[in-house]
Formats: C-alpha cells, sequence, structure tokens
C-alpha cells in the first residue's frame, strides 16, 4: 500500500481522466493508450499524455511495448491511502480535494449498480448487500475496526494483481466503508 503525503503527488492524481485510467488498469490489467480510451471514453492522446503522468508520479509504469508504437501502462499500486487530518496545510488541502473526487466516484458507481442491479443474475443480486449501523466507540476502537476491516479486505489483493488467482464466476466488487462520527463531541462546561 502507498501512502501519499506530498501535496503535489495528490494533486496530480486530483483529475477524473488519471482516476479512471487507474481504475481501468485495475479491472483491465496493461492497457495501451487506445485500449484505454475506448473503456474511459477518451481520445488516445488524452490518454496517453495522462498515462505520462501519472507515471512521473510513480502510479503506473510501462509493462512491454507491443507492435509499431504500442506502449501498455500497468498500475504500480493496486492500494493508497492518504489523510487530510496532517500538520501540513497544504497536504490537507490536496488530500481533500482528492478525496472528494475518489468518493464523488464511487459514490456515482454504486448507483450505476443500483440503477442496473436488474441486469445482473440473482446470485449477484443477492450477494451484494449494503449495511448501515451505528457504534459507539473511542477514537482508538474505531481504528482498530478499520484495521480489521482492511486486513480482512487484503487477503482478496493478491487476485487484483494475478489475474490466475481469481475463481471462476469472480467479478470485481467495490466495497466502500465510511468511517465517521456522527456529530462533534460535547465539551464538558
Amino acid at each position: 500500500m502507498r501512502t501519499l503525503t506530498d501535496p503535489k503527488t495528490m494533486r496530480a492524481l486530483t483529475h477524473p481522466v488519471r482516476l479512471a485510467l487507474l481504475e481501468a488498469l485495475l479491472l483491465e490489467g496493461p492497457l495501451t493508450a487506445t485500449e484505454a480510451g475506448e473503456l474511459i471514453g477518451e481520445s488516445p492522446t488524452t490518454c496517453s499524455f495522462h498515462f505520462r503522468q501519472l507515471a512521473k508520479y510513480g502510479f503506473v509504469e510501462e509493462a512491454g511495448v507491443g507492435p509499431g508504437r504500442q506502449r501498455h501502462w500497468k498500475s504500480v499500486n493496486v492500494w493508497m491511502n492518504f489523510s487530510d487530518a496532517t500538520d501540513d496545510p497544504e497536504a490537507n488541502i490536496a488530500a481533500k480535494s482528492l478525496e472528494r473526487l475518489v468518493h464523488e466516484r464511487a459514490i456515482a458507481r454504486l448507483q450505476n449498480f443500483y440503477d442496473t442491479k436488474a441486469n445482473f443474475p440473482q446470485v449477484w443480486q443477492k450477494a451484494s448487500d449494503s449495511t448501515e449501523a451505528v457504534i459507539y466507540v473511542t477514537p482508538a476502537e474505531l481504528r482498530d475496526v478499520n484495521t480489521q476491516l482492511l486486513s480482512i479486505l487484503q487477503g482478496f489483493q493478491s487476485r487484483l494483481v494475478d489475474p490466475t488467482l481469481r475463481p471462476d464466476g469472480s467479478l470485481p466488487v467495490e466495497m466502500l466503508v465510511f468511517a465517521f462520527p456522527m456529530r462533534a463531541p460535547r465539551v464538558a462546561s
């Protein structure tokens, strides 16, 4: 997992085309700019430019050259994290912008699933779930809950990198977990 702390690096990632390219690589594996463009609805020239920018900041790298000048790109890190709760105000601003864009894209994918759920086989419709829970925890307990959830999810990380590890009938599934206080703490008087 890559931890992002540099504001310039986070700002470089805060672009819808760049996030779309990373998402496409995550789902499809190595792609050329032309292949990526067909998947995300952008021109090969645009994708090529953004792949180079992503490479500049260490998010992608060349995965080999095909016939002619076809350059395949692959993702370097399948998971990354960043925080807007640091001592660096510039990093906090960059992280908030990136977080907002990442969340907007994820919520849009979730809404798209809800809109098209009937197109999936019943087994997938029944397996897909959403859970909402309110728990009373301390900050330390909340960190522990997040650590436990991440540990469970990391057990499946190798399947992102190595398609041969994916069981027959598996699909990419996005899990969204938001953990946040519902109100500010009360100040004792």
